[in-house]
């Protein structure tokens, strides 16, 4: 999992965010903390051929959302998204939210999520969206 988010950070993000954000970034997401981000959180993965996405959540909140760039674009974003949704309301949580880098933002906003609010953050500007569940 942490080679696959660096590899988007590293090939994805970098467009919008510079180098020593980008490593900041990369220097976060080791083996151990996603270890340790897997038991606080419920963490998914999707598989074509390996893993190609990652997403997790703790209740209505969306965090570490990824998808391999050679997978980009064939909805898996999408499905892993749908999934956490799907839990949320099965869990009674009536709306999402989650932070969104630059990158992220237009994912997001196809999902039918709005923005509530930007802030900087160590990782770089950030978005707050929120999207309604059904």
């Amino acid at each position: 999992m942490a080679g696959l988010i660096q590899r988007c950070l590293r090939e994805i993000n970098s467009r919008d965010y510079p180098s020593e954000v980008i490593e900041r970034m990369c220097d976060h997401f080791t083996e151990n903390r996603i270890r340790e981000l897997a038991v606080q959180r419920q963490m998914f993965v999707a598989e074509v051929d390996g893993v190609v996405g990652t997403v997790s959540r703790d209740g209505n909140k969306v965090y570490t959302m990824f998808v391999h760039p050679r997978a980009a674009g064939r909805g898996i974003g999408r499905l892993l998204m749908r999934h956490i949704e799907t839990l949320a309301v099965i869990d009674g949580y009536d709306h999402m939210e989650t932070g969104a880098s630059i990158t992220a933002h237009d994912f997001y906003r196809r999902l039918g999520y709005v923005d509530v609010r930007s802030t900087e953050t160590d990782f770089g500007f950030n978005y707050i969206l929120r999207r309604d569940l059904p």
